[in-house]
């Protein structure tokens, strides 16, 4: 199956499609993974009032350990394990990423855009899970890398401009 958006149909047909395509924002014609990240970072202020630090984390957690499991559903559903549309693994690594960014509207769109840069870019050793780690897990795991080395640059700019 060629890496097109899936259908409406599919994405209701299991509740594990309808995670994995991040609720609809996946089935973007053009850029589902930064369509991902836009709907992670404006759903982000509806979770954040409910939950202190820790209950967050706890449920990032969560997401991230049913993120696997409809991932790896959705992706062999489709035919491509890490298919265009499955965008779960920029949600989740994006809210763990604005969990622990400064506060402001700038940090976040900082945030934003190094998150996409070293989602695009995959450096080590996001590029071996996501080249060698063919399942659920490799394909949130080379996001969390992303958000990893996000974190790391946003902590080296506060450093430097705080």
């Amino acid at each position: 199956m060629p890496d097109t958006a899936p259908s409406l149909r599919f994405l209701f047909a299991h509740p594990a499609h309808l995670i994995a395509c991040g609720f609809g924002s996946g089935l973007s014609p053009r850029a589902p993974g930064t369509a991902g990240t836009l709907f992670a970072w404006a759903s982000f202020p509806l979770l954040r009032p409910w939950m202190n630090d820790f209950e967050l984390l706890a449920f990032l957690v969560l997401c991230f350990v049913i993120g696997v499991a409809a991932i790896h559903k959705t992706g062999r559903d489709l035919g491509v394990i890490d298919h265009g549309s499955i965008v779960w693994d920029e949600i989740v690594p994006f809210w763990l990423v604005l969990l622990f960014c400064p506060p402001g509207w700038l940090w976040q769109a900082t945030a934003c855009a190094l998150f996409r840069l070293f989602d695009i870019g995959k450096p080590q050793p996001a590029r071996y899970f996501d080249e060698q780690v063919k399942n659920g897990f490799g394909v949130m795991c080379d996001d969390l890398v992303a958000a990893a080395y996000t974190l790391l640059v946003l902590a080296v700019l506060r450093f430097i401009f705080a």
